[in-house]
């Protein structure tokens, strides 16, 4: 049971984390103490500008990019569709300095589906796929673009196998993404820690497979690609698993989740990834395990308070 200023309440039934001591203590946690973790290979940052924060991203791709052609190797990336921003960034950063990306090789993490498993077309405005293009794939010179068979989305046909994809391009070097407001990476939904009945080690080889979104992933992509609209969001979506993110060489999380007015949605799950323990009903807490970047946003970083103003 909750209790906050003398009043007590249980959490809704849908949240899978209901350790409220844990949640009490995360929710304190000051700015200024938000950087320090028992784990040094995971590094937490806060970047408090906007347009900082998403050169930085952009940059840390890139970086990775040039390196691995310089290193003459290919380069595997797990991407994200979100956040979005750092895309043309790195695209004009790719054009300016004329760095060919033929070397590298592109798996994102997710695509929404509908209730029968089709997963959405490159046609639909809402889709990952999309998105990706346009504000990534289409904005780099068209010579100096990854071959198309070296770009890769999990849809109906692939993502029974899509683990094993990225397995069999030589596992990925990096995989970048953020964390969603129940705790998930990539579409890993934190309700999905009840089919493990506690055993880690099966959670944490889990690879990729359909899932159905949970509500507050609904709520949460409604108020931020659908003019706020639920109706508009799909209920299921194919996503990579724990395996793939865990499976990666290094991992690099960015933060970004502003609401405007100088807020934030994610304040207080950007604490509880980082900072709570490691369990199946907070998949971001693999995280702290594995040399990973940890990137926040100012906002994202500010102090978790209730303000009814």
């Amino acid at each position: 049971m909750s209790s906050q200023d003398n009043f007590e309440f249980q959490l809704a039934k849908f949240i899978d984390f209901r350790d409220v001591e844990v949640c009490e203590r995360v929710r304190q946690i000051r700015r200024e103490d938000l950087t320090t973790h028992s784990n040094p290979d995971f590094k937490i940052r806060v970047i408090d500008e906007p347009s900082d924060f998403y050169q930085s991203f952009a940059d840390n791709l890139v970086d990775r990019i040039v390196k691995a052609r310089d290193d003459g190797r290919n380069f595997t990336a797990i991407l994200p569709c979100g956040p979005v921003p750092q895309y043309a960034l790195a695209a004009e950063r790719i054009n300016r300095e004329r760095i060919s990306l033929d070397h590298v090789r592109t798996f994102n993490m997710d695509e929404y589906a509908n209730e029968n498993d089709v997963t959405a077309p490159y046609s639909w405005s809402g889709s990952f796929q999309k998105a990706m293009f346009d504000n990534f794939f289409l904005r780099v010179d068209e010579e100096l673009r990854p071959r198309e068979e070296n770009i890769h989305f999990p849809n109906t046909e692939n993502v029974n196998h899509y683990s094993q994809l990225i397995q069999e391009a030589g596992g990925a070097d990096a995989c970048f993404g953020g964390i969603g407001w129940c705790g998930h990476i990539a579409f890993w939904e934190s309700n999905l820690g009840h089919e493990f009945a506690g055993d880690m080690d099966a959670y944490r080889a889990a690879g990729s497979r359909m899932i159905s979104l949970h509500p507050m992933t609904t709520m949460q992509n409604a108020l931020h690609s659908f003019s706020s609209d639920w109706s508009a969001v799909p209920p299921r979506a194919a996503t990579i698993g724990p395996l793939d993110i865990l499976g990666a060489v290094d991992r690099s999380f960015w933060l970004d989740g502003a609401l405007g007015f100088n807020d934030s949605w994610q304040k207080f799950i950007a604490r509880l990834v980082a900072h709570g323990p490691v369990n199946e009903f907070v998949p971001g807490s693999l995280l702290q395990t594995v040399p990973t970047e940890y990137t926040i946003i100012g906002t994202v970083a500010d102090n978790v308070v209730v303000d009814m103003a």
